[in-house]
């Protein structure tokens, strides 16, 4: 594993500031109104070493680009169900994307290549009847079947005790984990310390 960690649904400065201090590699915002981690406001302190990933649900390519600009992201995540030539749209703007796909049976992995060289990073995600944020896991298996070119995150479900099962879980395009709602101590507060001891064990094993 690549060891790429993103803490996602990010709200609070001074939380931001702690979880960075972890060593941490990407921090998410969500800019999605009907989400309950929604960045409301520009928080007091962003990341600076962490790169800032910006994440949206079927959101216009203005409004992308405005908040690409205001909160100078690194990367935009797509958790909608944005097509190839949206995605084509934002890179041909000079930004990074991350698409994110919920999986929960083989044939959700059949409509990826349609987005083949127009992504620096997928993100799999468990299957919900929102965008994401279910807290619950999908069979890490089911992407065996995945052969594509572009590196993945894990998302869906990743808690506290998972750290022997990612380590146990090996893919030649696996780039790292995205964890959120399993650390929170309430919705868009993460709990500092037990992303501290998931790290230093999943480091550890």
């Amino acid at each position: 594993m690549n060891n790429i960690i993103k803490v996602c649904g990010m709200t609070e400065a001074e939380n931001i500031r702690a979880i960075e201090e972890l060593g941490v590699d990407m921090v998410g915002f969500i800019f999605y109104p009907k989400s309950p981690r929604c960045l409301c406001e520009r928080p007091a302190y962003l990341p600076i070493s962490a790169k800032r990933v910006g994440v949206f649900v079927n959101e216009s390519k203005e409004n992308v680009r405005m908040y690409a600009d205001r909160f100078a992201l690194d990367y935009i995540q797509l958790h909608g169900n944005e097509s190839p030539e949206y995605c084509r749209s934002l890179r041909n703007n000079g930004l990074h994307l991350i698409k994110a796909f919920s999986i929960s049976l083989p044939k959700d992995l059949q409509a990826i290549s349609a987005y083949n060289d127009l992504c620096d990073y997928y993100l799999f995600d468990t299957k919900t009847p929102q965008y994401g944020g279910s807290g619950n896991q999908f069979d890490w298996n089911l992407l065996n079947r995945y052969n594509g070119d572009a590196s993945f995150l894990l998302s869906g479900g990743i808690n506290p005790y998972s750290a022997k099962a990612l380590r146990e879980f090996h893919h030649p395009r696996l780039a790292g984990i995205d964890i959120n709602s399993r650390f929170e101590t309430a919705p868009g507060i993460k709990d500092v310390e037990r992303i501290g001891r998931f790290l230093d064990e999943l480091r550890s094993l």
